[in-house]
């Protein structure tokens, strides 16, 4: 990543502007510019979705994983269980 205190080369186009580019050629051209978007506010709602979206994704991923642990856990259990009962 170019830090931001760098001169960027203006031949170069990072994967994140061809979005923006598809998305509005006039606001890509105004990014390269230097010019500010006048939708601060709602890039930065946006921003904040993207972020509690991803702690969500994030919780959902960590919650499955313990799921599994608690299954094997119960399916070990139960085969000790029921080997001791068929030994006893």
């Amino acid at each position: 990543m170019i830090p931001s205190h760098e001169p960027r080369n203006p031949n170069i186009i990072r994967a994140s502007e061809i979005g923006s580019f598809l998305y509005c050629r006039r606001a890509w051209g105004y990014q390269r510019e230097g010019e500010s978007s006048a939708n601060q506010t709602e890039m930065h709602t946006g921003t904040e979705m993207h972020e509690q979206h991803g702690r969500t994704v994030l919780t959902a991923g960590l919650l499955r994983g313990l799921a599994y642990a608690l299954l094997l856990l119960v399916l070990v259990l139960a085969t000790v269980y029921f080997l001791n009962l068929s030994f006893s």
